[in-house]
């Protein structure tokens, strides 16, 4: 059996890193869905309902 990877066996810290900054930068800015938003969409999507996804 062939040994296969994932491109989670070996993370780079500093790539890890800059992407929580830039992801958290984003989220300050205000370019972020609000939770509530998208958990809204996600109780509709479960019931059956084909719905757009949620913006700002």
């Amino acid at each position: 059996m062939a040994d296969t990877k994932s491109v989670f066996d070996e993370i780079d810290a500093d790539i890890e890193a800059r992407a929580i900054a830039e992801a958290e930068a984003e989220i300050n800015a205000g370019k972020g869905v609000p939770h509530a938003k998208v958990r809204e969409w996600l109780l509709k999507l479960a019931k059956g309902e084909i719905v757009p996804p949620p913006c700002k």
